[in-house]
């Protein structure tokens, strides 16, 4: 890109290399920290489910969903705000109207947290209809626990968005994603060994957003060192005005996207069992754990999309919107085919009652192969400004999910809200992969996806499906379907590394390393 904005060729130039290498070094930070939290989770959710049983365990983690749905609706979309007006102011005018854009962030989304704690703290109603099935004193103290910390996660997040439209990933991993997994097992630990117990066990999920917070204050004051200081009075105006523009729509189809992920747990406890809520909980987590990439990628590429477009190299964020799916088609579709391949020896590392979930984890599987398809459609549709649009393709993908829900979870339990998740998950990307398309006119199919698709699917099936049929659903057979996925994996890798885009990414280690 010139200084006057023409663009360069696509897979040339400065811009390019800089685009690219910034996603890849970023997608490996999120990479680690997707592992860890997915590692960790996993940890978690075992120790918790182990020591309290699936009802126990269904309890705290219906908490857990509240308070998740609540935290990202009560952030009002401000995180994804600042993630896309603070890359593009600093790509623009070097940062002048970033304080501006975190006092319009920060102080309504601190308001909208404290006003929702507290009528939570204050409505013991909404503790019995959400946890019919735990004593009433139980459920009242277990919300208003959860009540207390609101404020507190919902601040925490708006920050670590600011931080990511500095275009460091860092942070928000550090935080979320290896910070806060960790210190949650290392203090469940003892209270399992010592005194396990609902609200024991929930207040050792809430204790490290302490931490979480501090943190993400101190990286967010280190980072506006490189801004300036002072906004004008005109520049807070405007710059107010047009960032709830964007965030409004974004603050609620955030509930969406959130709800999406908790709204199954909440349906099983409130219309068939706490016990049927933990077990979709680790369904949930695997399935979350097997796209891990695709969020680490998102977290590196969303401002660097942000960038490219508000200084207008469409052919340059076109081309890494293609590369960075690649990537993720790549190495998400193999792992996705072992967990719909062996999705009982997987579950029944939580236990052996989470077997039940065997099919319930295939369903979601299979969507979220459609989900990793199309790559981050959603976060360059957010990118471009169309907030508005991402509004309504979340708003009919929850309005499936909530359907087949109703309908589904009181007869197919676990399996129903596995199904209403998974037809949300494949509405919503086929519809947010369309209008990509439209604008700003990004697709993904071109010769290095249809080698990606080659690679991670047509050579993983084949090898993995004989083992299958030969040793069943077991450890053995899991552990065999490794080894020849790995080996057959790695063969069409090496063969077709550059059309794969492998070797930017090699390249990019290679600069990190001399």
């Amino acid at each position: 890109m010139s200084a006057s904005g023409t663009a360069v060729p696509a897979t040339g130039g400065p811009t390019a290399r800089c685009g690219v290498a910034a996603t890849a070094r970023g997608g490996w930070w999120g990479f680690l920290g997707s592992t860890v939290n997915a590692v960790f989770g996993y940890v978690l959710v075992a120790l918790v489910t182990r020591a309290l049983g699936a009802y126990g365990a269904g309890a705290v983690f219906t908490g857990v969903a509240a308070f998740t749905i609540l935290c990202n609706a009560c952030k009002l979309g401000a995180d994804t705000g600042l993630v896309r007006f603070v890359s593009g102011d600093l790509a623009t005018t070097g940062g002048h109207k970033v304080g501006a854009l975190l006092r319009s962030a920060v102080l309504p989304g601190a308001a909208a947290s404290t006003a929702a704690a507290t009528l939570l703290f204050l409505s013991p109603w909404a503790a019995t209809s959400l946890l019919p099935n735990l004593a009433a004193d139980d459920a009242v103290t277990l919300v208003r626990l959860f009540a207390v910390f609101l404020p507190l996660a919902t601040v925490t997040l708006i920050m670590l968005g600011a931080t990511q439209g500095y275009g460091t990933v860092i942070p928000f991993v550090g935080v979320e994603q290896i910070g806060k997994p960790v210190l949650r097992v290392l203090i469940a630990v003892p209270v399992v060994l010592l005194a396990p117990g609902v609200l024991n066990l929930a207040a050792a999920w809430l204790v490290p957003s302490l931490a979480g917070f501090l943190i993400a204050f101190l990286a967010l004051r280190r980072c506006r060192r490189t801004s300036p200081a002072h906004t004008s009075a005109r520049d807070m105006a405007g710059t107010r005005r047009g960032f709830w523009a964007f965030a409004a729509p974004r603050a609620v189809s955030s509930v969406f996207d959130i709800s999406a992920v908790w709204v199954g747990v909440v349906l099983l406890s409130c219309l068939a069992t706490s016990e049927e809520a933990g077990i979709y909980t680790a369904v949930g987590r695997v399935v979350i754990a097997a796209t891990l990439l695709q969020l680490a990628i998102r977290l590196a590429v969303a401002p660097e999309i942000s960038r490219l477009l508000a200084v207008g190299d469409i052919a340059q964020g076109r081309h890494l919107y293609r590369i960075s799916t690649r990537w993720i088609v790549l190495f998400s579709w193999p792992l996705l085919v072992l967990l719909t391949s062996f999705p009982g020896t997987v579950l029944s590392l939580f236990g052996p009652e989470f077997e039940q979930g065997a099919y319930a984890l295939v369903v979601l599987c299979v969507a979220s192969a459609v989900n990793v398809g199309v790559g981050n459609a959603q976060t360059v549709l957010l990118m471009a400004g169309k907030s508005s649009w991402h509004l309504a393709v979340t708003g009919v993908a929850f309005t499936v999910q909530l359907t087949v829900g109703l309908l589904a979870v009181p007869r197919l339990g676990v399996l129903g809200a596995a199904l209403s998740w998974g037809a949300a998950t494949i509405v919503e990307n086929l519809l947010a992969a369309a209008l990509v398309r439209r604008h700003p006119g990004f697709t993904i199919v071109d010769g290095g996806y249809l080698m990606a698709t080659v690679t991670g699917l047509c050579l993983t099936v084949p090898s993995v499906l004989p083992v299958r049929l030969l040793a069943g659903d077991t450890a053995v057979g899991l552990a065999a379907a490794i080894t020849v996925g790995l080996f057959t994996f790695g063969i069409g890798l090496w063969r077709f590394r550059k059309a794969l885009g492998v070797h930017e990414l090699v390249g990019v280690l290679r600069e990190r390393a001399t």
